[in-house]
């Protein structure tokens, strides 16, 4: 079993920065792929960002150049870097831990953009 806890939500003001973490209960990334999702109100989750055990990133289009995925091996810990903030970006973002059918939830942190 893994434990994943989410930290850093919170409130910010469109163009601003937050910088999500996510801690791992054990060290799992040299196997696993890491992710943040999202799901804002009446949508579907979707990803975020992605950060495969060879180091490799994706990141969904509306995201790219604005937020980073990172991790550090000795904090068992993989962070999500958020600048330039929209309202569009309003969700709860989960962090997300996989390995072939084996999956790993957070419980979620709620990020809010205001206008």
């Amino acid at each position: 079993q893994v434990q994943l806890v989410e930290s850093g939500g919170g409130l910010v003001q469109a163009g601003g920065s937050l910088r999500l973490s996510c801690a791992a209960s054990r060290n799992i990334f040299s196997i696993y792929a890491m992710g943040w999702y999202r799901q804002a109100p009446g949508k579907q989750r979707e990803l975020v960002a992605l950060l495969t055990s060879g180091s490799s990133t994706n990141y969904a289009d509306s995201v790219k150049g604005r937020f980073t995925i990172s991790r550090d091996n000795a904090k068992n810990t993989v962070y999500l870097q958020m600048n330039s903030l929209k309202p569009a970006d309003t969700a709860v973002y989960y962090c997300n831990a996989r390995y072939r059918q084996i999956d790993y939830w957070g419980q979620g942190t709620q990020v809010t953009v205001s206008s």
